[in-house]
């Protein structure tokens, strides 16, 4: 802060306080509270204002203040002139001449960086802050002048503006406590909102369709800067805000706006780029600002030479950027592909590198991690290749790159190691070590990438209350917030994680709800239950679950205390260990089944997406997390299927390829057969059961459960007539099921000899009884079907050969049957015979005077092949017919 003038002040007796022309809120704003400094001047706008300055609130307020026009001011009187948001005597219009008179004292209070032609101020205040109004609120807090409601809301507009309501790079503390002191001086958030954010005018939308339309990318020093260029006979105010939005709609890094208005060229810049200074473009074109946002007005120049001159200046001003040549680390150290992961291990330990290129004949294939070297060897695979388990299809760079398409490498695509190459020969290569370095020693970069991570790529900021209050039942939504209220007292943090979270987004119902708590989760389970005793809590305290049943909704939640697993072998279950939400996310199956939502107060809603698991959900692809996944838990790999099916996905290139590598060193033969029995029980229990057969056929998985297993066209048709035949089933009796894994089952093992099947149920974990028993359902089934095809059935003949089979098996012999009548035969029995029953019952006969045993079901199967086939329709004529048939003997027989 520059210190008063001692000269001897003139006997000029009126002060004048002005702005910049155009003004925006930040300049009007900061003329009145100047004004609460300097209570005795007069304010003079230099010239037009913003049209969004224009409204019944702003002129509201000014009509309390001395505005008067510049033809009034009495130049020969003034003896100060207070200049704020702006120090450029350029900038002030017609009120320049004051800025040359010598027995005028210039005050000049500005958040600007200096320029060559700036006013000299006999006394400044100019702070790197986010906008001109934060500095004279300092001074207005620091004398203790109150305001009003009106004043506090016009202040705060000024604030929220300059800074994009806090967002812009510009940015600083010292902005938001001026917003706060605003806030307690009666601030109206409501209006400041209403003002800020507003509709375009059809001229606004046209120019702003100009601005784009227009658009041209120069590339100079390697920097992507994008110039357009407007023309209009009349004056738009909202040029700046409008270059704003373009900017914002197109996420660009530098805008360079040229507009002929009036007769003027008007340049509205703006940048992301830390090599790219606005600020010092604009000065040199006669205007000025900050490095991410500058303006110059340039008079007696047309719009090609305004463009061209601009078009020098930025070829002059602009400093080559950072490229990948000057990032990467040269010569880069290799392995090839027939390398071991042993030899690997060596290699990474010997150079103390965590990430290396896989090349073969000079060409890059890939790149193996530390992690995954280490896993691989852990778990005995050290002598295979690093081919097995890289990770293929990396994006090389030239050394020409920009420092843009190395972010968008490493940020966006999560590559942990990127190439450089140059005519086929690798040079280098950039890690994400590289890159951070590079982040730390340039803090604007940092930034520009934060603004980017909040782009429509990253959605950790993104919060999906209204998506889960659409698509959760009200019961749901209210229980879900009040156990984020419970967390919040206990100290954790509870989030809805996995496939509930999942299929919000694929609009499907999943009311499989489960929780995972930062803290202790059987603490905050059995605190719910204290607070709600109608809720039954059971906990699992080896796992450091519990699950919690409501009573009256029927609804079943289960809770978690984050953790972590890791597998001592392959194949094995795995050892569990507390840990932090993303280390929990991590040891997840699929990146669709990491979305986690925060279900604490006041983030409620806010979506954690660590792993890229929406824009998997958006891509339709399921993607493993890590290239080990299958070898650690090999049932991995059927769950991908059924998801894949379930959901119309795609398993990625990469997961297939993994997938494919398990199939090649076997890593489901150490599969328990409990485990493998609950994945196939599941697998056909899809609705998608034949696709996902279909599926693991080509994948070449069917052998993990007996290696006679095959799905040719034979196969493939029987096992599409049941599908069929469970579509019946399900629309013809609504209210009964079946297990339709076990239909599935009787048609996948169809074509096997009976030792095949005893092996097939031996893999499955199914006892000697149990396989016995399913052989010889299966030999019953196959006779009454052989039996049904013979001929067309009497009604009593087809009861008699499909009461005793189970419904299973039944659809088995639909399915299987070749002859129409014979499927007709099991439909028919299935809808009304199995139904059918005589009026008359064993005590009937007991009063008839028989006696109970073996004669009471034979009489009992006549009377209903009699009630069958129509013989009798009656009791009466059921009571004949016993007579007749079944004459009673003197002891009842």
């Amino acid at each position: 802060m520059a210190q008063k003038s001692g000269k001897k002040r003139s006997q000029r007796d009126v002060e004048v306080i002005t702005t910049h022309i155009n003004a925006d809120y930040d300049a009007l704003a900061s003329m009145l509270a100047a004004a609460k400094l300097y209570p005795e001047a007069m304010l003079v706008l230099p010239g037009s204002q913003e049209r969004n300055l224009r409204n019944f609130f702003v002129d509201s307020v000014c009509f309390l203040y001395n505005f008067v026009k510049v033809k009034q001011v009495p130049f020969d009187r003034v003896r100060r002139l207070i200049v704020v948001d702006t120090r450029q005597k350029e900038r002030i219009g017609p009120l320049g001449p004051l800025a040359d008179d010598p027995e005028v004292e210039i005050h000049a209070f500005d958040h600007h960086p200096d320029s060559g032609n700036d006013v000299k101020a006999s006394y400044q205040i100019v702070e790197p802050v986010g906008s001109t109004v934060t500095v004279l609120s300092q001074l207005l807090r620091g004398q203790g002048v109150a305001l009003s409601e009106g004043e506090a809301t016009l202040l705060a507009l000024g604030i929220y503006e300059d800074t994009g309501s806090f967002t812009f790079s510009s940015t600083t503390p010292a902005d938001y406590e001026a917003a706060a002191w605003l806030l307690s001086q009666g601030a109206n958030l409501s209006v400041v909102s209403n003002l800020i954010t507003r509709e375009l005018t059809a001229e606004e939308v046209g120019l702003l369709n100009d601005l784009i339309s227009s658009a041209e990318t120069l590339n100079v020093g390697g920097a992507s800067l994008v110039v357009s260029q407007v023309s209009r006979d009349f004056y738009v105010p909202e040029f700046a805000v409008l270059v704003h939005k373009f900017m914002d709609m197109e996420n660009l890094d530098a805008l360079f706006a040229l507009a002929r208005m009036e007769g003027r060229i008007y340049l509205v810049a703006r940048s992301r780029l830390p090599e790219v200074d606005v600020g010092a473009i604009a000065q040199a074109m006669g205007g000025g600002g900050h490095p991410t946002a500058a303006s110059a007005t340039l008079k007696d120049m047309t719009l090609v030479e305004a463009a061209e001159r601009l078009t020098n200046v930025l070829r002059s001003a602009i400093n080559p950027t950072i490229l990948a040549g000057d990032l990467m680390t040269a010569p880069p150290i290799t392995v090839p592909a027939e390398t071991t992961l042993k030899e690997a291990e060596q290699v990474l330990t010997r150079y103390n590198v965590n990430v290396l290129p896989v090349s073969r004949e000079g060409e890059v294939k890939g790149i193996i991690t530390r992690q995954t070297v280490e896993k691989a060897v852990y778990h005995g695979l050290g002598e295979l290749s690093v081919v097995e388990y890289m990770t293929p299809h990396v994006e090389a760079l030239s050394p020409q790159a920009t420092l843009l398409e190395v972010e968008q490498a490493v940020v966006e695509r999560r590559q942990r190691l990127v190439p450089v190459m140059q005519d086929g020969k690798l040079l280098g290569v950039i890690t994400r070590t590289d890159l951070l370095n590079t982040l730390i020693e340039n803090p604007l970069i940092t930034e520009r990438l934060v603004d980017r991570e909040e782009g429509p790529r990253t959605v950790r900021n993104k919060n999906i209350k209204s998506l889960m209050g659409e698509r959760l039942p009200r019961r749901v939504m209210s229980t879900l917030k009040e156990m984020g209220q419970v967390a919040g007292e206990l100290g954790f943090k509870a989030y809805l994680v996995g496939g509930s979270v999942r299929d919000l987004f694929l609009r499907r119902e999943n009311l499989d709800l489960d929780v995972v708590v930062e803290g202790d989760g059987i603490a905050f389970a059995r605190r719910y239950g204290e607070l709600h005793p109608e809720v039954k809590v059971r906990s699992h305290k080896k796992f450091n679950t519990a699950n919690l049943t409501f009573a009256k909704s029927g609804l079943s939640l289960d809770v978690a205390t984050a953790r972590l697993e890791y597998y001592d072998s392959p194949a094995a279950l795995p050892v569990v260990e507390l840990s932090s939400l993303k280390l929990d996310l991590y040891r997840r199956d699929f990146t669709i089944n990491t979305l986690a939502v925060q279900l604490n107060p006041p983030g409620f809603g806010q979506l954690l997406d660590f792993f890229d698991g929406l824009r998997d959900i958006k891509e339709k692809a399921v993607r493993v997390m890590h290239n080990l996944s299958f070898v650690e838990d090999p049932t991995r790999v059927f769950r991908a299927v059924r998801f894949e099916q379930r959901f119309g996905f795609r398993i990625g290139k990469l997961t297939e390829g993994l997938v494919k590598n398990a199939v090649k060193i076997d890593a489901f033969k150490r599969l328990s057969p409990r485990r493998l029995f609950g994945e196939f029980r599941q697998m056909l229990e899809e609705e998608r059961a034949v696709a996902c057969l279909q599926r693991l056929r080509d994948l070449k998985l069917l052998y993990v459960f007996n290696p006679d297993l095959k799905l040719e066209t034979r196969e493939e048709e029987l096992l599409e007539d049941l599908e069929e035949a469970l579509a019946w089933h399900r629309l013809s009796f609504l209210d009964q099921t079946v297990e339709q894994w076990l239909v599935y089952y009787l048609g996948l093992s169809d074509p096997l000899e009976p030792e095949g099947r005893q092996a097939l149920g031996r893999r499955l974990g199914m006892s000697r009884k149990q396989r016995d028993e399913m052989e010889n359902e299966r030999e019953r089934a196959l006779k009454a079907m052989n039996l049904l095809q013979r001929k067309k059935p009497a009604a009593s003949e087809i009861y008699f050969l499909l009461h005793a089979q189970r419904p299973e098996f039944q659809l088995y012999i639909m399915a299987k049957a070749n002859r129409q009548w014979a499927k007709k035969a099991v439909s028919q029995y299935m809808l009304s015979l199995a139904r059918v029953r005589p009026e008359m019952d064993g005590d009937d006969l007991k009063a008839l005077g028989y006696t109970p045993g073996p004669l009471f079901k034979r009489i009992l199967d006549r009377l209903t092949a009699a009630r069958l086939d129509g013989e009798v329709l009656t009791r009466d004529q059921e009571e004949r017919l016993v007579m007749k048939e079944f004459p009673k003997t003197a002891d009842g027989a």
